[in-house]
């Protein structure tokens, strides 16, 4: 029944777990004692709630975990994007409306439909919105298995796809998962086999290991949740990325069974799938303000906008216009006092300047 509700709210898949993660639980901590994690200090000052929902939410005892396609239709091809040097490249799952509030609206009508049939129960409901392994969740309710870069493949549906959770009460029935585990340490049945294509494609060589990330590496860490200077050392491998980089799920074989999304609020919007980067870059805040309005992107905040395409900008074929206008927008902020964004125009002006 449960399921059926769900697929008339447009999600793809529903599985439903129990909340042992003791086996992610170790994995969490070696990978935040490695300091892997970056400035995202979240995901450590939470304690074991990530680990134990049952910590997080009174009485849980299960969890149901759901998934959505979200590539656009009518976007422009990935690869026409990043071999143009003079084009932006968005992460895909962004060019649409902000997935957070699209998931967490459904996932409350889902919960409403339960209490409508069975009365009053237990339940929150997650959409990348709180100290929760959603990834592990999912994995244990069979919506696929964790590949060599850590984002989540289903075998009939690739990677392309958002999660979302609902902590309950309900004692419900567990799903089958999609992969069997093999030692003691949980480690899943290798779908991914000898596959390194993810490894190898990374442009910051961020996946340190199969099934580690090293966040620090990261372009999709670098141009979203690191707040201050991107580091010198990986601007020239960012290229062209200007918010994510989808490179290994570009590259992974599974992603040919991958489906465009049927959802209209992830379409992409204002057209941000194949942008000019200079016309972004003369964007003043109260355009970005506006072309960014219920989009994923306006989180970074206009400077962290600026401060990436400046550095595709500096990545960008070399020409008088694109010196000109990093020229002009250096004297605007430099008036303004933003000395991050000015630093990082500095770098762009000095790679065509050798």
């Amino acid at each position: 029944m449960i399921t059926g509700w769900s697929k008339e709210l447009g999600f793809q898949q529903l599985g439903v777990s129990d909340i042992d993660l003791s086996e992610h639980d170790k994995r969490l901590s070696d990978w935040l004692a490695a300091g892997f994690h970056g400035e995202m200090d979240y995901m450590q000052k939470h304690g074991s709630k990530r680990s134990h929902p049952e910590q997080l939410v009174d009485h849980t005892c299960r969890v149901i975990s759901v998934r959505m396609d979200y590539m656009p239709p009518d976007c422009e091809l990935s690869d026409t994007v990043l071999t143009n040097p003079n084009m932006g490249y968005i992460s895909r799952y962004a060019l649409g409306r902000d997935y957070h509030k699209v998931m967490r609206k459904r996932l409350q009508k889902l919960a409403d439909k339960v209490k409508n049939t069975i009365g009053e129960f237990g339940y929150r409901a997650f959409v990348d919105s709180a100290p929760v392994l959603e990834k592990a969740l999912a994995e244990k309710s069979g919506l696929g298995w964790m590949g060599k870069h850590t984002n989540l493949i289903n075998s009939k549906a690739g990677s392309w796809f958002f999660l979302g959770e609902i902590y309950t009460d309900l004692p419900l029935p567990l799903s089958q998962p999609d992969t069997k585990r093999t030692d003691n340490n949980g480690t899943p049945e290798n779908h991914c086999g000898s596959c390194t294509s993810c490894i190898d494609i990374c442009p910051t060589k961020a996946i340190v290991a199969p099934y580690k990330v090293d966040a620090r590496r990261c372009i999709s860490y670098l141009t979203i949740e690191l707040h201050g200077s991107i580091p010198v050392e990986f601007r020239e491998n960012i290229g062209n990325r200007i918010y994510g980089c989808d490179d290994c799920q570009l590259c992974c074989p599974w992603n040919r069974f991958s489906q465009p999304t049927r959802e209209h609020d992830f379409f992409s919007r204002h057209p941000l799938d194949a942008p000019d980067l200079i016309d972004l870059f003369n964007w003043s805040e109260e355009t970005f303000l506006k072309n960014t309005e219920g989009s994923a992107i306006r989180r970074i905040g206009y400077l962290r906008w600026l401060r990436n395409i400046a550095v595709a900008l500096g990545n960008a074929h070399a020409s008088k216009k694109v010196i000109q206008i990093l020229e002009e927008k250096k004297q605007e902020l430099e008036k303004a006092g933003d000395v991050m964004v000015v630093e990082h125009i500095d770098w762009a002006i000095e790679q065509h300047s050798e």
